[in-house]
C-alpha cells in the first residue's frame, strides 16, 4: 500500500471530504491539499530514517515552533503594546512568548487548566481552558516544552461556562467560564 492510498483510506474514515466530490465543500478542499503534500512528501522518495527525520523537523515548522532554543536576544522581539507597566514585546520566533519590565519573559501557552464539566444532559466530561495564570516564566535559552503543564482547577460555584461545540453535538476544549 503506497503513502497516498494509506491517506486516502484514513481520510475516509474520518469523513473528510468523501461526500462532496464537487470541490466546493470545505472538507473536500482541505482533502485535495492534505493528499497534494502527501504526494510531495512522496515524491522526495524517503526511506523510514530520512521520512522520521523530515517530519520531525516539518511538524515544527508547519506549527511555527522553533529548531532551536530561543536566547532573548534583541532581534527576537517585536514591540506589540504599551500597558501600564510599559511597552509590551512579543517574540518573533514563538509567539506565545511576551516580555515586559515588570514580568519579565513568559510564555502564556505554559499552562492549561482542566476541570470537569457537567453538562445539561448530566454526561460529565473533562473540559479544558486557557485563563489568567496559564502564563509560565520563561528564562533563556528557552526550549517551549511540546505540551503545558496541565492543572486541575476547582470550579467557583457561581461560575457558568459557555461551552463550544462540534458538528456532532460534542463539547470542543474551547471552554470559557463566564461570570
Amino acid at each position: 500500500m503506497s503513502i497516498r492510498d494509506f491517506a486516502l483510506d484514513e481520510l475516509d474514515r474520518i469523513g473528510l471530504g468523501n461526500d462532496d466530490r464537487t470541490g466546493e465543500d470545505m472538507d473536500y478542499q482541505m482533502r485535495d491539499h492534505i493528499l497534494r503534500m502527501v504526494d510531495e512528501f512522496a515524491n522526495e522518495g524517503h526511506s523510514g530514517f530520512s521520512a522520521g527525520y523530515a517530519l520531525a523537523i516539518l511538524k515544527k515548522l508547519l506549527a511555527f515552533k522553533p529548531l532551536t532554543p530561543l536566547t532573548g536576544e534583541d532581534d527576537e522581539w517585536q514591540h506589540v503594546y504599551d500597558d501600564d507597566d510599559g511597552p509590551v514585546y512579543q517574540n518573533t520566533r514563538l509567539s506565545s512568548v511576551f516580555k515586559n519590565t515588570s514580568r519579565g519573559a513568559y510564555d502564556i501557552d505554559g499552562k492549561v487548566f482542566w476541570e470537569w464539566f457537567t453538562d445539561e444532559n448530566g454526561e460529565t466530561s473533562k473540559i479544558y481552558f486557557s485563563a489568567s495564570g496559564s502564563e509560565t516564566p520563561v528564562e533563556f535559552p528557552y526550549t517551549p516544552p511540546d505540551e503545558p503543564i496541565y492543572e486541575y482547577r476547582e470550579p467557583e460555584p457561581e461560575d457558568e461556562h459557555e461551552v463550544a461545540y462540534d458538528p456532532n453535538n460534542q463539547p470542543t476544549a474551547e471552554v470559557k467560564a463566564v461570570k
